[in-house]
């Protein structure tokens, strides 16, 4: 499940990078209800929080998206389940991509739409909602919500920001400001 846990997140990082932020040819539905719609409700500032209720079905996927990703994650494994003659190594890699993905709605429901729930006050929870709320504002960084590990293997990662910007507050919400001392660093010469 660990094995998969990782590959769940290098699936996650792909998708969100090459489908979710990118039309792919005619196949242009995950771009625009994300990258158009939901980016464009949710920012990096006070939006980054539900603000209006009508805008609440554009947290999580649509219904129907996890189903599907859950079957095509797991197509892969498929041949090594019946080379091995076990089929508890698809329904394994299967659960761990449902579990993977389970999460991910969660956190990101969370994210958008914060309760004071016992998560959001965690350590864990506050990492991953400040690097997230620094891919609402740097689209082309950060695009894992669960487990930032491709973001940092692929250099997607960002851990603060570049300049100072209106950022989203809340007691779930780390400052991802940059650091005073390097904003006032002279600029040497070259």
């Amino acid at each position: 499940m660990a094995i998969w846990w990782v590959a769940s997140s290098f699936m996650e990082w792909s998708l969100h990078r090459f489908v979710m932020h990118k039309p792919l040819g005619f196949f242009d539905y995950p771009f625009k209800a994300h990258a158009v719609v939901h980016h464009q409700i949710f920012k990096a500032d006070h939006t980054y929080h539900l603000i209006n209720e009508k805008d609440k079905r554009t947290i999580p996927m649509a219904w129907w998206n996890g189903p599907v990703l859950i079957v095509l994650a797991s197509i892969p494994v498929m041949p090594i389940a019946f080379l091995l003659n076990n089929w508890w190594v698809y329904i394994g890699a299967a659960t761990g991509t449902a579990v993977y993905y389970s999460v991910y709605e969660y956190i990101h429901w969370c994210m958008h739409l914060p309760k004071e729930r016992r998560l959001e006050m965690s350590w864990l929870f506050r990492r991953l909602n400040g690097h997230h709320l620094l891919h609402h504002r740097y689209m082309h960084k950060n695009f894992n919500v669960v487990f930032p590990f491709p973001d940092l293997l692929l250099g997607t990662l960002v851990v603060r920001a570049k300049t100072r910007f209106a950022q989203a507050k809340g007691p779930s919400i780390p400052d991802v400001q940059p650091h005073e001392d390097a904003v006032n660093v002279p600029q040497m010469a070259h």
